[in-house]
């Protein structure tokens, strides 16, 4: 074991360590109690597993300028970041030392320690975000160098309630954030009446990512105006200046791991300053003035074709 200088005081019982060009360690293991002196507080890194729920012992890691990249900690702790204080077992960092993400568990999940465990030891969190002040299990909070906040990520099952540009929405999964504060996206928790450039439409995902909140299904610009959306309730019909009809519709899978029937692929619409997109496809994206849309009621028939169509 040897001893290793850092800009956050020294490590001792480090057991293995790689270096960059410039000879500044890119990584390392600890194998003893260490303290690291950072302006978000004093931090431990992570020197033993003491139990199943934990990852075994992860390195921590540097950039090139010495800045830490990436920290579990030996055990949960408090770390000061812009939307308040947050308990942490993993922080990652930008190359200028502000924070980047941070976890409040980093358990690994196996047949033996499950997502239901880890979820059982969440606490919930009370932060302040730019929709207001929240309070709720995280997975997880990513922050834009400046310090402000990206997007926030629910534990599966936790919902929160926020002002948004087009009224209170309940939110799951999460949402994301521009850097000036504004809403860029949010998954709704029930169906939500949205006012578009095609008309009014139900924004509604039944199969969201599920993995972090930093894309959603509901997307604002930041001016507030609505950018995207999905819907499992509407079918849209668009002619073209020709007269030619075309059909987008959401589509029909059967259900994953054996389960009988079939579930709803929502259609996926994304909106510019002159098209309308269906599905994220060019090829199936039209002008908004040059041509006719007519929204209807979504058919389990039109969902028995493939997720979109023309014709």
């Amino acid at each position: 074991m040897t001893t290793l200088a850092t800009l956050y005081g020294n490590l001792a019982g480090v057991e293995f360590r790689t270096l960059y060009s410039n000879g500044r360690a890119d990584g390392c293991l600890v194998g003893m109690p260490n303290i690291l002196k950072t302006p978000y507080g004093n931090l431990v890194p992570q020197y033993e597993s003491e139990d199943m729920g934990r990852r075994p012992v992860k390195p921590l890691y540097f950039f090139r300028n010495g800045s830490i990249k990436s920290i579990a900690l030996q055990t949960q702790s408090p770390v000061r970041t812009p939307a308040g204080m947050v308990p942490a077992e993993l922080v990652t960092f930008f190359e200028s030392g502000s924070i980047k993400r941070v976890f409040p568990l980093d358990g690994k999940l196996t047949g033996f320690w499950t997502a239901r465990n880890e979820y059982a030891l969440a606490e919930p969190l009370r932060i302040d975000t730019p929709a207001g002040r929240i309070t709720a299990k995280l997975i997880g909070l990513q922050f834009y160098a400046s310090g402000a906040l990206k997007s926030i990520t629910l534990w599966p099952g936790q919902q929160v309630t926020v002002v948004t540009p087009i009224g209170k929405i309940t939110v799951r999964t999460g949402m994301a954030f521009y850097e000036n504060g504004a809403i860029r996206s949010l998954e709704p928790a029930t169906p939500v009446k949205v006012q578009t450039p095609a008309g009014l439409l139900t924004a509604f995902d039944n199969e969201p990512n599920g993995i972090h909140g930093d894309v959603n299904s509901l997307k604002f610009g930041s001016d507030g105006s609505i950018e995207g959306l999905s819907t499992t309730q509407e079918e849209l019909k668009v002619i073209d200046l020709a007269g030619k009809e075309h059909l987008f519709a959401p589509g029909m899978k059967n259900r994953l791991c054996g389960g009988e029937g079939q579930t709803i692929v929502p259609l996926r619409i994304g909106f510019t300053e002159e098209r309308i997109i269906l599905n994220g496809t060019p090829a199936t994206s039209f002008i908004l003035g040059q041509c006719r849309i007519r929204v209807t009621p979504f058919s389990r028939e039109t969902g028995n074709r493939p997720y979109s169509c023309s014709g």
